[in-house]
């Protein structure tokens, strides 16, 4: 019996090395594996890691060119064909204006391209971006993000549109310091906000002087953030005088826009020749009339005109009798003139009237439906003395003010386009009627923008 036994014992014997070994063999596997696993588990959380981070790199750049974008604007007679070219040199100006050096653009003459700008130098974190023209109004947006060899691109689209804000939005804008002196009242005909007051006043902290009993019914919204208005003890501004009239003052607004003047779209009606035979001490009747360069007339009596009154630069004219305008005036002067070298006065009454009453003629054709202007003067300087009937349209000019006892209504707006004092003293009473107005007036073209389609966002697989 015992020798039975240990034979078995015998027959058995190294089954638990063996069991031992073959333990051990599967768990070195199950290590082997478990660290594969983790090292896959590591490396796949670094890519989406990288991943991610270069999602960030991108939508970084989006942000930092949004910005940049915001800032552009063109002429608003830029041809569609030329927007990008226009777009091109505005948004280089813009950064090399702000000192960034960083970001730099390039144009192609079919695209812009802003080369690789770092975020990140140790972790290769960088972004560039490309624009191109998709049609004549839509812009396509390119912002590639990068981690290392990693890459990835979202894209958005930006709509040509014109500023939603302009100076029309305002009874008075002025670029200039707004003066007022004596018994001057600025008030709506509707409702108070029809006489707010527009200033910019970049060049000079006095922007707004208001001496006497001068008002202002609305309210004042000042651009240069560090203009200090004067107000006199008897000045009001929204109603209030002293210090409770700072309440209706708003200091460093953002700008808005001066759509650029363009007087051209009337100069074809100009096709009669004011000549020195014309003897303007009587009584006169003229129809779409050009005043040459250099004639300086000065109308004396009573003056009726009548479509479109082109006054070409150089020249001073001066109405001193009472006048009665159906229709424009306007002028071939240079927008950046401020010198007041070119006037137009008027001293006597003045009846303005919109050019939709004009005749049904053949010579009036096409003119009936460029209303809200009466007067669009760049490179002049326009002063009235003289009361006002209610004036069809808005008055425009590089440098304006009203003397004595100018008074009257405005349908519209009165833009002083110049970097100087917009001057109103004596006993001048201006109303403005600006209710149901919306469009800009015929003649002003607004700057265009870019407008961001958030819907547009995606990203891109290249």
């Amino acid at each position: 019996m015992l020798f039975a036994t240990l034979k078995a014992h015998a027959r058995h014997r190294g089954s638990v090395l063996l069991l031992s070994i073959i333990f051990i063999a599967v768990f070195t596997v199950l290590v082997a594996s478990i660290a594969t696993m983790s090292a896959t588990n590591a490396q796949i959380a670094d890519n989406q890691c990288k991943l991610d981070g270069t999602r960030s790199c991108a939508e970084s750049g989006l942000e930092i060119v949004r910005y940049w974008l915001s800032k552009v604007s063109i002429s608003g007679t830029t041809a569609p064909s030329q927007r990008l070219t226009a777009i091109a040199s505005s948004l280089q100006n813009k950064l090399s204006a702000n000192g960034i050096t960083n970001i730099t653009t390039h144009w192609d003459n079919a695209s812009i391209t802003i080369p690789a700008v770092t975020l990140n130098s140790a972790k290769g974190q960088r972004f560039s971006a490309i624009i191109r023209q998709v049609d004549s109004n839509t812009l396509q947006l390119d912002v590639t993000g990068a981690y290392g060899l990693i890459t990835r691109t979202v894209r958005v689209n930006y709509e040509c549109g014109v500023s939603a804000n302009t100076v029309f939005d305002f009874g008075v804008a002025s670029k200039g310091p707004l003066s007022l002196s004596g018994n001057i009242a600025l008030a709506g005909v509707n409702i108070d906000i029809e006489s707010n007051a527009y200033i910019e006043s970049m060049n000079t902290l006095l922007a707004l002087s208001m001496i006497g009993n001068s008002q202002i019914a609305g309210n004042v919204k000042i651009v240069n953030g560090l203009a200090t208005p004067f107000l006199g003890p008897k000045a009001a501004v929204g109603g209030d005088t002293g210090a409770d009239a700072m309440k209706h003052i708003e200091i460093g607004v953002p700008a808005v826009d001066f759509p650029e003047m363009m007087p051209a779209v009337f100069y074809s009606y100009a096709t009669n020749v004011l000549t020195s035979s014309v003897n303007l001490k009587k009584d006169v009747t003229l129809t779409n009339i050009r005043i040459p360069a250099g004639m300086n007339p000065k109308f004396s009596s009573q003056a009726t005109l009548k479509g479109v009154v082109l006054v070409e630069s150089p020249n001073i004219v001066e109405f001193t009798g009472g006048v009665s305008i159906t229709g424009v005036i306007v002028t071939n002067g240079s927008p950046t003139d401020d010198s007041g070298t070119n006037q137009l006065i008027f001293r006597g009454h003045v009846a303005g009237l919109s050019v939709a009453l004009l005749p049904q003629d053949l010579q009036f054709a096409g003119l009936h439906s460029q209303t809200g202007t009466f007067i669009i003067a760049p490179g002049f300087s326009v002063s009235f003395g003289g009361t006002l009937d209610t004036l069809g349209g808005a008055i425009a000019a590089n440098g304006v003010e009203f003397f004595g006892n100018a008074g009257g209504t405005i349908r519209g707006s009165v833009i002083n386009y110049a970097d100087k004092d917009m001057n109103l003293w004596g006993n001048s009473s201006l109303k403005f009627n600006r209710s149901g107005l919306s469009d800009v007036p015929a003649g002003f073209v607004p700057e265009i923008i870019l407008k961001y389609d958030p819907n547009s966002y995606s990203e891109v697989i290249l």
